[in-house]
């Protein structure tokens, strides 16, 4: 069983469904006629839940102060009808230097860094993480939603087309992987492409690939098989509904 260090932001997501027979009388909009409410657990904590589909074990360190995500949704359409985001008003506090330093890195496998760029993860504490992690020669996974990624040197970084788009400064040294989307994804210059499928939500799916390239990556030492993996098991995900999470059947079948 592998043994991962996970740091990043973590949400609560929050789904509120109900069914929408008619337009309000005050404004335009529909009025939802709430039946039940399902909460999940978001970002960082999506990333634990796939990991453990994997059987691998986890500590994870992350923000006090939960986020909130809500989503309003009509049952019969699986129609989003507004989506509010709450504690984003202010930047969450940065993990604690001594709480890293007092973090035990030699019984682990790997470290896995998901930066949702909240606050929770900053460019000193990623200094401290690489340092620790160096000193027992672990490799660290990264996806962050960081402009200047200058800070992740030698790590293996996950990040999105749009994302990388938007990059302002890349380490010296490093491993880059670009998911495309239904395109799969992209590293050393060459696109590991996805089986077609109907894709019905997004919502996690990149969540999943970390986990999943995290994974394979610890089982095989292969960049290239740990993304055809990480294409399987998000393809998975996005034809679920909301923020899903890899069960140990999903698994098992994606290996077959």
């Amino acid at each position: 069983m592998f043994k991962i260090l996970l740091i990043g932001d973590a949400c609560e997501d929050i789904y509120y469904y109900g069914n929408c027979d008619r337009l309000s009388p005050e404004a335009p909009v529909p009025i939802l006629k709430h039946k039940y409410t399902a909460r999940r657990d978001g970002m960082c904590l999506n990333v634990s839940n796939n990991l453990k589909a994997f059987e691998t074990s986890v500590k994870v360190l992350s923000n006090k102060r939960i986020l909130k995500k809500q989503r309003f949704v009509d049952l019969k359409t699986k129609q989003h009808l507004l989506r509010t985001d709450f504690g984003e008003d202010i930047l969450l506090k940065p993990c604690a230097k001594e709480e890293l330093e007092r973090v035990e890195f030699d019984n682990l496998d790997a470290v896995v860094i998901s930066d949702y760029n909240k606050g929770f993860i900053t460019a000193e504490n990623v200094k401290i993480i690489l340092a620790k992690a160096k000193e027992q020669n672990l490799t660290v996974f990264v996806d962050s939603k960081k402009q200047d990624l200058s800070c992740f040197e030698n790590c293996i970084i996950k990040i999105n087309e749009t994302e990388f788009k938007r990059i302002k400064k890349l380490p010296i040294n490093y491993e880059l992987v670009i998911t495309l989307a239904a395109e799969g994804a992209c590293w050393n210059k060459k696109i590991y492409p996805t089986e077609k499928c109907e894709i019905f939500d997004v919502s996690g799916a990149g969540d999943t690939f970390l986990a999943a390239l995290t994974y394979k990556y610890l089982e095989t030492k292969s960049l290239e098989k740990a993304i055809k993996f990480a294409n399987k098991c998000s393809r998975v995900v996005v034809q679920k509904f909301g923020t899903y999470s890899l069960t140990r059947k999903d698994f098992d079948d994606i290996c077959i």
